[in-house]
């Protein structure tokens, strides 16, 4: 078959027993409609010539509906669905697809533009439908990886198999609705699907808190590995959910969490969890508060729980009663926790106890070594782990406490396709070529369009003028001379735009904003509107006259956006009439934002007439880790003094922020407001003259003198 209309030909006639082969190449939006009825023993297929060698970009998306449909070896990349969904089990609402399988299919980065503009890229609808052996990687929009979708015409017995997946790399999302697995919804989730996710790789999942988002019941997850990602398994809604034989690594990632608690007789055991860095909601095991005779949507009370025999090591916390507040004030009951091994070899006590835990029934838990929190049938010991041959850690000397002694990682190359790589890898700055660029006009901007991945602009002493914006759609460095000064002067609105896929080092320069044009609103960077998964390092530079217009921040976050992380080392401002960090464009308050990490060092701010960073977080969402700011060594002269609420630092729902010897000097006041959760706000040895005190809603940790 080489074209769409002898495909749309072939269809009309398939017979059970029947295969299409797509001829290898690239078909260009088409959008695949592969409907038929097969049996048991004479499926139908659609397949590729050969794996991997059909590619669907553009305007692609595949639909299929009936019975015994086979869909192989295909490969989305370079496009987006024009709908919401790029892979679906039905062609309609009332035509699904039933005892089907989508197997050896790759999708690769085939995300709409726009992080706000939410599709799925796959969804089970229909029953008894399998999903194995397939890779998605690099999705930035909103809405979830794969999802079951569920309602009472369909039937809500799904009995979906997924398994031996390989979920890669997803991009933090800044706000809910970057699950990656999400079987059901609130409304549905007092019945049974009935679905396993079995075997399946979990990879740099970083969407949000709830990697897998769990909305029904009888639903088992087993085997599977969660794999440097931030984030959990969360039993969210449903009852009757079995968590089993399942391997959580962080190997280093943030906020790496394991399996969150909620609602009715659901059962964790023998899961094995190392090194997980997450607290609070996404914390290695997490059994929440609930809210007595809950509606649906919110939190069932824990009761019927069983959590046993799962190896902890290594964790940050491990937290009883989560989220108790005023609306969830219900405690877990009739539930046990039983023959866990928690092991820390740094000595710390990962166990944190917020409520009453009278109603979980301990028993034969061994805790090395001995924590603080002397719950009953937790037993001090000193016990020694060692790694075995399938490369996770057992106790010696101990049988019967933790995980079973035979539970193995599941293989990386055991999950996804043979055919295509698993880590897509993005080229690191400086790890391409170096351009050197004499001074000029329009000089910069010509080695810029022709700079490629990882390559370096080195720039010679001088004045380089530019006088268009530079667009930043991969990872690039304009690095200035070691000795002498390059200084670059534009003329439009802004110097530099960051795009999907940008990442912009900048390293001994100075840029002047002298001959700016008089508009509200300059920058010397800012962010494509809807852009994702961008990042910003400056080092060892200077950013001057940025006076021109009202509002010239240095650094400005268009709405819609979200940097992964902006980074200031040994960084000079000196006058702006805006900001230096402003990230305050996601105004909705449903829990979005524009900056997930901002990290600034040993920096110096003159005269920066707005708040020199400014962060908004609104709305009460709990689905998200950022903001997070680390803020040290700089000193802020006369920096946000102007209007009404004149402040030096405005951080409104950041969620971890960590503000350490710095120096303001007849400044506004630094402002720290929660919004939501349970913020950590560390505030310790800066010094305030002639500034008004901190102004926090609260209890900052740390305060020193």
């Amino acid at each position: 078959m080489r074209d769409q209309a002898a495909f749309s030909v072939a269809v009309a006639r398939l017979q059970p027993g029947d295969t299409v082969v797509l001829a290898d190449g690239e078909w260009r939006d088409f959008q695949v409609v592969f409907q038929g009825a097969g049996t048991a023993d004479k499926p139908i297929t659609l397949t590729g010539e050969s794996p991997g060698g059909v590619r669907l970009t553009g305007r692609s998306n595949l639909s299929l509906a009936g019975a015994y449909l086979v869909v192989s070896n295909l490969v989305f990349r370079d496009g987006w669905s024009p709908s919401g969904e790029v892979l679906s089990f039905r062609t309609s609402r009332s035509q699904r697809a039933n005892f089907s399988r989508i197997t050896n299919v790759v999708i690769d980065g085939f995300s709409k533009p726009n992080r706000g503009d939410s599709d799925n890229w796959v969804a089970l609808y229909g029953h008894d439908n399998r999903f194995d052996h397939n890779q998605l990687t690099g999705k930035t929009n909103a809405g979830t990886t794969l999802v079951v979708i569920r309602d009472a015409e369909q039937g809500l017995e799904n009995r979906h198999l997924i398994d031996h997946n390989y979920f890669g790399r997803r991009a933090v999302l800044g706000s809910n609705g970057g699950e990656t697995i999400r079987v059901g919804t609130s409304h549905d989730s007092m019945s049974d699907s009935f679905t396993t996710v079995s075997g399946n790789w979990f990879e740099r999942c970083d969407g949000e808190v709830e990697i897998v988002s769990n909305k029904s019941g009888g639903n088992v997850y087993r085997g599977n590995v969660f794999f440097q990602s931030q984030g959990a398994l969360v039993l969210r809604h449903g009852d009757g959910n079995l968590v089993e034989d399942n391997v959580f690594i962080a190997n280093g990632a943030p906020n790496a969490g394991g399996v969150r608690i909620i609602n009715r007789r659901n059962t964790v055991r023998n899961n094995y969890m190392e090194g997980l860095t997450g607290a609070n909601f996404g914390s290695a095991l997490t059994i929440m508060y609930g809210v007595p005779n809950s509606p649906v949507n919110r939190y069932a009370p824990v009761d019927g729980a069983v959590i046993e025999n799962n190896t902890v090591v290594d964790a940050h916390e491990i937290l009883f009663g989560a989220g108790r507040d005023a609306e969830r004030s219900a405690p877990p009951t009739n539930s046990r926790f039983a023959r866990n091994l928690i092991v820390s070899r740094e000595g710390r006590d990962p166990i944190r106890v917020l409520g009453d835990v009278t109603g979980i029934a301990f028993a034969d838990n061994v805790q090395s070594p001995e924590g603080r929190s002397r719950l009953p049938g937790l037993e001090g010991r000193a016990i020694t782990v060692e790694r075995n041959a399938r490369g996770l850690l057992t106790p010696v000397g101990l049988d019967g406490v933790g995980a079973r002694r035979d539970l193995a990682m599941l293989p990386r190359s055991d999950t996804g396709v043979s055919w295509y790589p698993k880590d897509v890898t993005v080229a690191a700055w400086d790890s391409g070529a170096v351009h050197a660029v004499a001074p000029g006009e329009d000089s910069l901007t010509r080695a810029m369009a022709q700079a490629q991945p990882g390559d370096r602009i080195l720039l010679g002493p001088g004045v380089y003028t530019v006088n268009q914006t530079i667009g930043v759609d991969r990872p690039v460095t304009v690095q200035g001379p070691s000795d002498g000064r390059a200084e670059i002067q534009f003329s439009r609105p802004a110097l530099f735009e960051i795009a999907n896929g940008g990442e912009l080092r900048l390293s001994h320069l100075t840029v002047s904003g002298a001959l700016a044009p008089d508009v509200a609103g300059a920058a010397v960077i800012r962010s494509a509107q809807g852009a994702a998964g961008y990042r910003l390092s400056v080092e060892d530079s200077v950013f001057e006259d940025l006076t021109v217009n009202r509002s010239f921040n240095v650094f400005a976050a268009a709405p819609g956006s979200l940097a992964d992380r902006v980074h200031l080392e040994r960084v000079t401002v000196d006058k702006a009439t805006g900001s230096v960090v402003a990230g305050h464009t996601e105004t909705a308050d449903l829990g979005t934002y524009n900056v997930e990490e901002i990290e600034i060092i040993d920096s110096t701010f003159r005269d920066v007439t707005g708040p020199v960073i400014d962060l908004y977080r609104g709305g009460m969402d709990e689905s998200t880790f950022g903001p997070r700011l680390v803020l040290t060594g700089s000193t802020f002269e006369r920096t946000g003094r102007t209007g009404d609420n004149a402040s030096a630092l405005k951080l409104y729902g950041v969620q971890k922020a960590e503000v350490r010897g710095n120096r303001f000097v007849a400044s506004g006041a630094p402002v720290f407001f929660s919004r939501v959760g349970d913020p950590v706000f560390v505030w310790s040895g800066n010094r305030l003259e002639d500034t008004p005190a901190l102004i926090t809603n609260v209890a900052p940790l740390e305060v020193l003198p």
